[in-house]
């Protein structure tokens, strides 16, 4: 079988087959900003059940629970996106490639990172919730693999998409959109440019000012400041902004936190006016120029 590298050709293709790249939605309006959503994936192969320890339940807890479809209002606009389709459980697409727990993979370095030392590296190796996540570690073929279906054409179709709208606007912006879980206390909203490195403070206030706009709470860069992808692509020196969104699941999820709430559409509107209104906002000083 896949994971104990003990099977036969014929298994490694039936075994292989539901991991699939990312979804490209190509843009359909000129406004300079692209969605990306890289925790969506829910469609668990039955290899990677099978050589989980707790089961699917420990593997869906990884997920932003629909998040792709919170931005069905934003993609509206017209703009577009690079949606996960691979479960987080078998690659996260918001981690770097050396972001390796060696308790996953076999012969790892031992990680420098603190995602990958708490279990979180590009491949989960354990949650809070449910410990150890899976039965047996990988071999370093094998991240590989997930990586070159799924983790390289994620940010390859992010890389593109970025470029094609700088050259034809003259800057771009990215909006990485996740969930947190509900803390008492925290806001409703944190947004996350790392501290000023992935995008202008004045997007990210921007940014801070339409949601409150909007009657969100909000908060910025705690306790999340922005992980790989704002960090791999945005360049606000280059006019590149990069912005990470995390939504608090309970404003827009019901209480099973897998379906959706009564204040689903209160978050697909909040998706839909940072869209509208950072495009705009990138969109005056091009205007002041000409």
């Amino acid at each position: 079988m896949l994971l104990s590298f003990s099977g036969t050709d014929r298994v490694e293709r039936l075994d292989h087959r539901p991991l699939s790249a990312p979804d490209r939605v190509a843009p359909r309006s000129a406004l300079p900003l692209l969605l990306s959503i890289p925790h969506s994936g829910r469609a668990y192969p039955a290899w990677l059940v099978r050589e989980s320890a707790a089961g699917v339940a420990s593997l869906v807890a990884l997920e932003d629970p629909l998040i792709d479809r919170l931005a069905w209002r934003a993609l509206a606009t017209g703009v577009g996106a690079v949606i996960a389709r691979t479960p987080r459980a078998a690659i996260d697409c918001n981690r770097a490639p050396d972001e390796v727990d060696p308790v996953v993979v076999v012969g790892a370095p031992q990680p420098t990172s603190p995602r990958a030392l708490a279990g979180l590296g590009i491949v989960p190796g354990r949650t809070a919730l449910s410990g150890h996540l899976w039965r047996r570690p990988i071999d370093a073929a094998e991240l590989e693999r997930r990586i070159r279906i799924a983790h390289a054409p994620f940010h390859d179709a992010i890389e593109r998409g970025l470029d094609r709208l700088a050259i034809h606007h003259g800057s771009a912006i990215l909006l990485d959109c996740h969930s947190m879980p509900h803390r008492h206390g925290q806001a409703e909203l944190v947004i996350g440019d790392r501290h000023g490195t992935s995008a202008s403070r004045e997007l990210t206030d921007a940014a801070a000012r339409i949601a409150r706009a909007t009657g969100w709470t909000v908060e910025l860069n705690t306790p999340y400041a922005g992980g790989h992808i704002v960090q791999r692509h945005g360049d606000p020196a280059g006019n590149i902004h990069a912005l990470q969104l995390e939504i608090d699941r309970a404003t827009y999820l019901g209480p099973d936190r897998r379906t959706p709430g009564p204040g689903f559409d209160r978050a697909a509107r909040l998706l839909e006016a940072l869209t509208l209104g950072l495009a705009d906002q990138i969109a005056i000083p091009q205007l002041a120029a000409e």
